[in-house]
């Protein structure tokens, strides 16, 4: 495979010969700028690759003989935390694909291997990785400061700008050896907006916020303005405009919005000293955003250094919630469901974990709850893939709420309507002209639903909807016509009447027979006699 300097480097992993051949030939590497450096059999093998060849990217079967996938996995991330892993599994190691989610596995796919969703999983994964390149430019050296002024004041030249001096004299006069603080502007919605843009509008665009920031930082004491990543500009202050935070913040977005229509948010940094702060000041202004998380809207957000970091231990994923919602999907019970996902939007809320940990727990739910789709047979073209990119792309904790109600809502009514009336009538009465023909065999739930093509859950809600009874009481009142038909029409003997009903305990047959109809068998007899 030709190979490129250019490319991230990927290892396979896996015990079976065909697997690995599969993956080599069915996935367009030099397309995707990947080169596969190194195939490994087992665990052991693998791991000496890995700190032989630094590979960014390992995809790995789950089970393997030695050392498993989520043991070597965690060996690799404990030597350098930034390479990921996409594990393959089978259904029945479900619960171990969920471990290597909580263990910080990227992502993982079951067999059989659909190569598309591969392909759509890598493609995330190399956004990660771009996206871990970028962050590794944070400024935090002079050197890195002043080159990246040198092509900011070149480029204000280029633009007609014949004063550029006036926005670096703070470099100049070393005034960050005094104290100083970082506002971080953002961008709401960035993502959604840079789809949209063609490459001509997303360059105006970001050029005319920059210059607004720019007049508005000159104005209000700023020591300079600069775009760090795409859609998010930095400011820095003298300390001694601290207590201007809030009202600076405001007057940012209010600047932003009236300009140009779109909205921003403003993290703040705690105070700092050195121009080799710079960094953590980056990381204390962005953390303050994370809140917009929770909050939900645009806002201005201030480190304060008092925050309560959530101790991760106790913003546990949600089993329970987990659970209920799983049975909601099995008897489509779209409002308990939506319920459902508001509570948990309250848990996370109440814990307020990080936002890479809420998006991971987030991600293991959603998951979780597609595959039940998927054993229920109720899936058409959904794709995971697509549902996950959408999350991803939410900015908010309610907008990624919003994403889960409408969806599975949406799929639940789709599943509920895919059986049209005359299709569900005739699937249950074929299940009741087989239970009048079986009723006096040991007849079970699974065996009927089966006949049907339903899942147990699915099967339950329709029989129900037709026919206003359970599947056990039709059964039972099926079964008791029949044995009144027997009483009243043979000289059957009543402890035998039992079996031929279905009933292989007379005692208990002649308690369901007074249950139903207020007498005993033998008293029904008599009766009709």
């Amino acid at each position: 495979m030709e190979t490129s300097e250019d490319n991230y480097r990927v290892i396979l992993v896996d015990d079976e010969p065909i697997i690995l051949r599969s993956l080599k030939v069915a996935i367009p590497w030099n397309e995707l700028k990947l080169t596969i450096v190194g195939e490994a059999r087992n665990g052991e093998e693998a791991l000496r690759l890995v700190r032989e060849l630094s590979p960014h990217m390992i995809i790995s079967d789950i089970r393997m003989p030695g050392i498993d996938g989520i043991t070597l996995m965690k060996e690799v991330l404990a030597e350098n935390s930034k390479r990921l892993f996409i594990f393959i599994s089978g259904y029945g190691e479900f619960e171990y694909a969920r471990e290597a989610l909580r263990e910080g596995a990227f992502d993982y796919l079951l067999k059989p291997i659909d190569h598309d969703e591969l392909i759509e999983m890598i493609l995330r994964a190399k956004k990660a990785l771009e996206k871990q390149m970028e962050n590794d430019k944070l400024l935090h050296s002079v050197q890195m400061l002043s080159t990246l002024a040198r092509e900011r004041m070149f480029a204000e030249f280029i633009d007609g700008n014949s004063s550029p001096l006036q926005h670096m004299s703070w470099l100049e006069n070393s005034e960050l050896e005094s104290d100083f603080f970082m506002a971080v502007i953002q961008l709401d919605h960035f993502m959604k907006l840079d789809e949209r843009w063609t490459m001509e509008e997303k360059r105006l665009w970001l050029f005319a916020i920059r210059n607004i920031l720019g007049e508005w930082s000159l104005e209000h004491g700023g020591l300079t303005v600069f775009p760090f990543h795409s859609g998010e500009w930095i400011l820095l202050f003298p300390s001694s405009q601290s207590g201007k935070k809030e009202s600076l913040g405001s007057d940012i977005i209010q600047q932003i919005k009236i300009n140009t229509k779109l909205s921003c948010s403003v993290g703040f940094s705690q105070s700092t000293v050195g121009i080799e702060q710079l960094s953590s000041a980056y990381q204390s202004a962005v953390k303050a955003l994370y809140r917009r998380f929770y909050r939900g809207q645009e806002g201005v957000f201030v480190d304060s250094g008092s925050d309560v970091v959530s101790d991760p231990a106790e913003a546990k994923y949600p089993k329970r919630l987990e659970t209920e919602i799983l049975g909601c999907i099995r008897t489509l019970n779209k409002e308990r469901m939506l319920i459902l996902f508001d509570e948990t939007q309250s848990y996370l809320e109440t814990y307020a974990p990080t936002k890479e940990m809420a998006e991971r727990m987030i991600v293991e739910l959603t998951v979780v709850l597609y595959r039940q789709f998927e054993q229920m047979n109720l899936l058409l073209e959904w794709s995971l893939e697509g549902l996950l990119q959408e999350l991803h792309s939410q900015e908010t904790l309610s907008g990624i709420m919003d994403v889960l109600k409408v969806n599975f809502g949406k799929w639940i009514m789709e599943s509920v309507g895919n059986h049209s009336r005359e299709n569900v009538q005739a699937v249950i009465s074929k299940s009741q002209e087989y239970i009048s023909n079986n009723y006096h065999k040991d007849l079970s739930i699974e065996e009927v639903s089966e006949l049907a093509d339903l899942s147990i859950s699915h099967f339950c809600m329709l029989f129900k909807q037709v026919s206003g009874y359970t599947f056990l009481e039709y059964l039972t009142q099926c079964r008791i016509e029949k044995a009144r038909y027997i009483l009243k029409n043979s000289n059957v003997k009543v402890y035998q009447v039992a079996p031929l009903v279905g009933y292989q305990d007379p005692r208990y047959f002649t308690q369901v027979f007074k249950k139903v109809t207020g007498m005993t068998p033998s008293e029904f007899r008599e009766e009709g006699a």
